[in-house]
Parts: C-alpha cells; structure tokens; sequence
C-alpha cells in the first residue's frame, strides 16, 4: 500500500497527481485555496 499523500499512475487520470487512492487531482485543492475558499470546505 502507498503511504504518500499524492499517487501518479499512467492509469489515473493520464497520470495526473492525485490524492493516494482517490481520483481528486491535486490541482483541485490549488484552485481551492487559490479562490480563498477554505481547506475545511474542500
């Protein structure tokens, strides 16, 4: 099992990073908190 928070799998989504056994792209969260929106909300 991956202990890291962010997985990059060909097979995911084209290899984008993601969070470990999720499909959320890592990119999500940066637009996010980039918006002023709060990590509580994400």
């Amino acid at each position: 099992m991956n202990d890291e928070p962010i997985d990059r799998n060909p097979d995911i989504l084209g290899g984008t990073p993601v969070f470990t056994r999720t499909r959320v792209p890592v990119r999500i969260l940066m637009e996010y908190l980039e918006a002023g929106d709060r990590l509580d909300d994400f």
